[in-house]
């Protein structure tokens, strides 16, 4: 089933079912940098952590989403990332809802977390495509996924409300299956760098 709780493990980071436990660390990290100011995505505040893990194992438990923790090599939880959208007639997924701490933005983290999360969903899950959404102004994550070798799809304009009350035009991008084995050689050197 492509909900089951797993737990995915690299070098740099280890990804585990997300649960209320990892809420202080997270707290933590949703603090370093103010990353719920960020007007184009979607952080929680700190005070907010518990209440959007609830939310993310609601979704868990309806079989749309599969939330992880993401754990540094020490063990301390610095984001979180789902599988979601879980399309199960067409074999596909979504991999999204996903955030860092600032002090390992851009430290391979993100890379290897990816490539353990594409891994999963191709080779054990046996996804026909995997997806990737953000919004159209959000250049940093844009960079990021195309740095990944996923291709953009399109926009989706005035595709969802903001929590500002602005539109947010949603940026598409798509790895295939016979994508992959490129894909994941392609971000094996980038880990090895």
């Amino acid at each position: 089933m492509l909900a089951d709780p797993v737990t995915l493990s690299g070098q740099l980071v280890s990804l585990v079912p997300l649960s209320l436990n990892h809420a202080p660390d997270l707290a933590e990290a949703s603090a370093d940098g103010n990353l719920s100011g960020l007007w184009y995505t979607s952080v929680p505040a700190p005070e907010e952590v518990p209440a959007e893990i609830s939310r993310r194992l609601s979704l868990q438990e309806e079989g749309s989403m599969l939330p992880f923790a993401i754990l540094d090599a020490q063990g301390k939880a610095v984001g979180m990332t789902t599988y979601m959208n879980i399309d199960r007639a067409n074999d596909r997924l979504e991999i999204g809802s996903t955030w860092y701490r600032k002090s390992v933005q851009r430290s391979g983290l993100n890379t290897e977390c990816k490539l353990l999360m594409l891994r999963h969903a191709f080779d054990s899950l046996g996804c026909i495509a995997v997806e990737f959404r953000t919004h159209r102004l959000n250049t940093q994550s844009r960079r990021a996924i195309e740095r990944l070798g996923a291709q953009l799809d399109g926009i989706l304009r005035n595709h969802i409300k903001m929590p500002n009350g602005t539109l947010r035009d949603t940026a598409v991008y798509s790895i295939t299956a016979p994508e992959w084995p490129s894909i994941e050689t392609h971000l094996k050197h980038l880990l090895a760098r």
